[in-house]
């Protein structure tokens, strides 16, 4: 069994990774981390958790768990995995840090977006990006995962073919996304209280969200020159789930069996990445409590435009079930295992 540690465990996050590997055949929880509610049982913080978890939450002292754990997830705000994280930590333990603490080679870059120092960079250039489905044999060797971004997995997933087989304009890209608000986190936000979030829809981030260089980066290593590109988010009033609309100019006439065919030739053996039906768009219902992106495309004759359509649930596989398919290649195990559970309806 896989012994896993998880500092963070009751943010929205840490509390999907806990649902997710009480249900994994191959592994156990050793350690639900949470600095807000140490000693508190667990179960008391997730009701949902009642008579399944009896364990109380522990500090999220990493040198510790280091010792008691195969795997730790850190599930945490940007600048803590950075912190703790060190030779020794490392030399004991793999880490899958589901922050932005290690998803970007630049620290430059980092510092910029996310206003804070970076604390070990010396990993920058050894942690993997754990996108699945692009890294697969680099997430098997590694010690240290950089989880993607919710935003930032249905983004690349949904445009990925089409960049790496330079179908598109790759300097002219817009994304204009949709989160349910569990992405903003579980912490007291007046902007994300029921009576301001519901009945409305409102853009965030514009021009500056910090998943933009993210997306960039991981686009600009498929394209083979950086890219430059328009994102901008939208919170929903839904609990869950991620909408990519992304619109990119075809640098010649494509049929719809032509970009079919490269969709085909990337997914068709991924398990977790669903080409729908031609006509069928992606719904975040669709996929919602589960692993899956949904992803499709309508070519617009009359401009010359390609719209690419992503949907995934952003708790799963934009943030813990994501987690666990790394954790899963980590140890050497069908990267599916816990993870097959069909979406929920409705």
């Amino acid at each position: 069994m896989i012994k896993a540690g998880i500092i963070g465990s009751t943010g929205y996050a840490g509390q999907e990774l806990v649902r997710i590997l009480l249900g994994h055949p191959n592994a156990e929880i050793v350690w639900y981390g949470s600095r807000s509610y140490i000693d508190k049982d667990y179960s008391e913080v997730y009701g949902n958790m009642f008579e399944l978890v009896d364990a109380k939450c522990m500090d999220d002292n990493m040198e510790e768990l280091a010792e008691k754990a195969d795997v730790i997830f850190t599930a945490t705000p940007q600048g803590f995995c950075a912190s703790m994280v060190n030779d020794e930590i490392l030399s004991k333990t793999k880490i899958v840090d589901l922050s932005a603490d290690f998803r970007l080679k630049d620290v430059s870059v980092y510092e910029k977006w996310y206003k804070i120092e970076h604390k070990s960079p010396q990993y920058l250039e050894e942690a993997v990006y754990g996108l699945c489905e692009l890294a697969r044999d680099s997430v098997k060797k590694a010690r240290l995962v950089a989880n993607p971004g919710c935003y930032t997995t249905c983004s690349i997933l949904s445009l990925y073919p089409l960049v790496k087989e330079h179908m598109i304009d790759a300097d002219a890209i817009i994304i204009d996304a949709k989160s349910g608000t569990s992405g903003a986190g579980r912490g007291a936000k007046v902007a994300n209280l029921y009576c301001e979030v519901n009945e409305s829809i409102k853009a965030y981030g514009v021009a500056t969200h910090r998943h933009t260089p993210e997306i960039e980066e991981q686009l600009g290593y498929a394209n083979g020159a950086p890219i430059v590109l328009n994102f901008t988010p939208h919170l929903v009033p839904m609990n869950r789930g991620i909408l990519v609309t992304a619109y990119a100019s075809l640098v010649q006439k494509y049929s719809y069996e032509d970009i079919r065919a490269v969709y085909d030739k990337y997914y068709k053996d991924e398990y977790f990445v669903r080409i729908l039906k031609k006509g069928v768009c992606p719904e975040t219902r669709w996929v919602e409590g589960s692993n899956f992106v949904d992803v499709n495309f309508v070519i617009d004759e009359r401009t010359g435009r390609i719209i690419v359509m992503g949907a995934l649930d952003n708790i799963v596989k934009g943030a813990a079930g994501q987690a666990v398919q790394n954790m899963n290649l980590m140890f050497g195990l069908d990267e599916t295992e816990g993870l097959r559970m069909p979406p929920l309806f409705p």
